[in-house]
């Protein structure tokens, strides 16, 4: 990260790790209470300190990417389950849920049948790409959630175009890691769910979601909630896969049944292509 040149006239807290690092060996400089508290890792793992974790996962990502001068971005969500049909991305193995052998095959099978939006994500983060680099790399960022399948081919569509791309990863209590494509200086890791979800839609320009699983589904109903309610300005708010959408969920029942209003079938749209939906986005005018 960036060090400005500071204003104030007190002591860096660089300077104290530096001189701490030599003060004499003593049983007093060795206890826990006489650590600094900002370099005192047990200290801030304590439970009184969550809402201090929070505002730094919050912080950190945020003052990264405005210091690499973004400005926008285009989310592109779905499940880290579908593989490159063509085999050759430098994957992750993305996780597997214990379970009977004959459901995991059935599972992969299952995302396979999928494989093909793997290309759509990859070509649609081209797209806009090339559309970034415009603005020299400020406007249009592609942001996964930077795991593998839909993840890893939005940040692998970037790196083809040869721009810079945003990962979200999260630590989950089955390995996982980021895929090769994301931005290392660009690539997050987060503890909190809730402040990662914050960071895909702070910048979003549009929001695109591919089929998925539990995490899609929690990361597209928690947008849609957002924009529906007013606390989100509209966005163009893309499906890819209308036969899966429409066989996943009955939004047509929830507008009848009255949970929700006519209107906010509206809210998003249907595509099928990465082409379709760079058309619809590039001629978004917010407030219409």
């Amino acid at each position: 990260m960036k060090d400005d040149a500071r204003s104030h006239p007190f002591r860096d807290s660089h300077d104290d790790v530096e001189t701490f690092a030599r003060i004499p060996d003593t049983p007093q400089t060795r206890a826990p209470a006489y650590r600094l508290a900002f370099t005192d890792a047990d200290f801030m793992m304590r439970e009184e300190l969550r809402p201090v974790r929070l505002q730094l996962e919050l912080l950190k990502p945020q003052m990264i990417m405005d210091e690499r001068g973004i400005e926008s971005t285009i989310v592109l969500m779905g499940s880290a389950r579908i593989p490159d049909p063509s085999g050759t991305a430098a994957q992750v193995e993305a996780p597997v849920i214990e379970t009977a052998a004959g459901a995991q095959s059935e599972a992969a099978r299952g995302a396979a049948r999928l494989a093909g939006w793997y290309d759509e994500a990859r070509k649609l983060a081209r797209l806009m790409t090339e559309r970034s680099l415009e603005s020299y790399g400020r406007e249009n960022v592609i942001v996964t959630g930077g795991g593998p399948g839909i993840m890893e081919a939005g940040n692998r569509g970037a790196a083809d175009a040869g721009g810079h791309s945003i990962g979200l990863n999260i630590v989950l209590p089955h390995e996982q890691a980021p895929n090769a494509y994301v931005t290392p200086d660009l690539c997050f890791n987060f503890h909190y769910f809730a402040i990662r979800k914050m960071h895909f839609l702070m910048r979003a320009r549009a929001i695109c979601i591919f089929p998925g699983g539990f995490g899609t589904l929690d990361e597209m109903f928690e947008s849609l909630t957002l924009i529906q309610t007013g606390r989100m300005r509209p966005v163009p708010f893309l499906l890819f896969g209308r036969d899966f959408w429409e066989r996943v969920i009955n939004w047509q029942a929830l507008a009848e049944a009255g949970t929700i209003s006519p209107e906010d079938l509206t809210l998003f749209r249907y595509v099928e292509t990465a082409d379709e939906a760079a058309a619809i986005i590039d001629a978004f005018e917010p407030g219409c």
